[in-house]
């Protein structure tokens, strides 16, 4: 009786968890929305702006850029700082961001407000679903993360689709603008409901660690991006790669021997976290390597106007919304086990699909795969993340949160930079795209493979 009363309980009591939930998930809504949104408004500030595709893509790159940076470094802020003024100051700095970058009368201005954004997200994310883990009983997890998944899986599905209609009616602006009304509802939200959640220990900051975590992050992210333009083996992406992976050792060794780590990276050594993680990140490399491809080859493959690009992906958002509240619930009841692996199967048949289309095919072949990779896509997201953030105890939950979301970042920012290359590598722009796909196929596959080693929850290591 006292254990199935400790497992109703929640690791944290709060008042009003669900409106905390709330407010997290419409700041973090609106911070994976805008990872994908400008996507389709590229070209229209390259028109604005009179720059090339390499500069204007750096409003993509300096984003993910700072999100890299910033997620590793929540774990220590809850330490010092309390939960309600995180979050304060992590929304407030993306009203700030989109507010600068919507008033902007040059590309520096813009690119300036885009990178603060990035701060703003780069600490709500991980915040949001470690909080999740502590406030809610266990039963409850899979549902309540199927939701917290939504977030991060719906709203780059959706920014594509959102973008080509505001750009049919308005100025690339508005996106900008639209962001500020949502973000003060999640800021009233989280100001009025959020409780300290996490414990202040002032751990000591060790600045070299920072330091080190901050050039790596960034020289795998610029080293990615620049891919795309000079090829992967170009001196410039080689130092950038090397110059990142070598720092992100460093950190690693540095936070291995501290008694005292930024981050705890020993956690990695709990099977049921590891797998879980990189199952969260491959599936999330599919859904941004779908995210980029899609709208390009709709538009300048198929030859479809912005407009009617976004209307096409609308439904492939639908069913991954569907599917978010369906397997949240069935992971209470069946575990991940079956959930991932059917999950990556279902991606690669939509997959399939999709590499099978070309210019003669019709509109809802290229329908049928989107929306079938974006269900596979949906039922492995949060029974992954819920299966590897659940291993951990409340005093590592920030750590395991900052880690995962921070690998999906790079994997995200990884996976669009190979997707471009393997345009650019194709004389035709359709059999680039087509190769994209097969490169998601690899992912899918990778994943599946993985998955296999998914136990469920009875028989999960402790």
């Amino acid at each position: 009786m006292k254990s199935r009363q400790i497992l109703l309980t929640a690791r944290v009591h709060v008042s009003h968890p669900r409106l905390i939930l709330l407010g997290l998930m419409l700041g973090s809504f609106v911070g994976m929305f805008s990872e994908t949104a400008l996507n389709i408004a590229l070209p229209s500030l390259m028109q604005a702006f009179s720059i090339s595709q390499n500069t204007v893509q750096w409003l993509v790159t300096g984003y993910m850029l700072i999100i890299g940076i910033c997620m590793p470094l929540t774990s220590l802020l809850t330490h010092w700082v309390k939960t309600k003024q995180m979050i304060i100051f992590a929304l407030s700095t993306f009203i700030i961001g989109s507010l600068i970058s919507a008033v902007g009368s040059n590309f520096a201005t813009v690119l300036i407000g885009r990178m603060i954004q990035g701060i703003g997200t780069g600490l709500i994310l991980p915040m949001m679903f470690s909080i999740v883990m502590l406030i809610f009983p266990a039963p409850k997890l899979g549902t309540v993360m199927g939701l917290a998944s939504l977030v991060i899986m719906l709203a780059p599905v959706l920014g594509p689709t959102v973008t080509g209609l505001i750009l049919s009616i308005a100025s690339w602006r508005l996106i900008f603008w639209l962001f500020i009304p949502v973000l003060v509802i999640a800021l009233l939200l989280c100001a009025f409901t959020v409780e300290n959640i996490y414990e202040q220990n002032h751990i000591p900051i060790d600045w070299w660690s920072i330091l080190a975590s901050v050039i790596g992050f960034s020289g795998i992210v610029i080293g990615s991006s620049l891919a795309a333009s000079y090829g992967w083996l170009s001196g410039k992406v080689l130092t950038a790669l090397i110059i990142g992976v070598c720092m992100l050792g460093i950190y690693a060794y540095r936070q291995l021997q501290s008694s005292t780590p930024m981050l705890d990276l020993r956690i990695f050594t709990n099977r049921q976290f590891t797998i879980g993680t990189i199952l969260v990140m491959l599936d999330f490399g599919v859904i941004l390597a779908t995210m980029y491809l899609l709208p390009l080859y709709l538009r300048n493959g198929l030859g479809f106007p912005v407009a009617i690009t976004g209307l096409i992906m609308l439904p492939g958002g639908a069913a991954n919304a569907i599917t978010a509240a369906i397997a949240g619930r069935l992971y209470d009841t069946h575990g991940a086990k079956w959930l991932t692996r059917c999950g990556f199967l279902i991606i690669l048949i939509g997959v399939f699909t999709l590499i099978s289309t070309n210019m003669h095919s019709t509109v809802s072949q290229v329908i049928i795969g989107h929306i079938t990779i974006l269900i596979g896509a949906q039922l492995v997201s949060s029974p992954a993340q819920t299966y590897s953030l659940n291993s951990l105890s409340s005093a590592l939950s920030a750590d395991g949160s900052a880690l995962l979301n921070t690998g999906q970042q790079i994997v995200g920012a990884i996976a669009t930079a190979i997707a471009t290359s393997l345009i650019a590598m194709q004389t035709q722009f359709i059999a680039g795209v087509h190769a994209g796909f097969w490169f998601i196929g690899l992912l899918a596959t990778i994943g599946f493979i993985l998955a296999l080693m998914v136990q469920n929850p009875r028989n999960a290591a402790s």
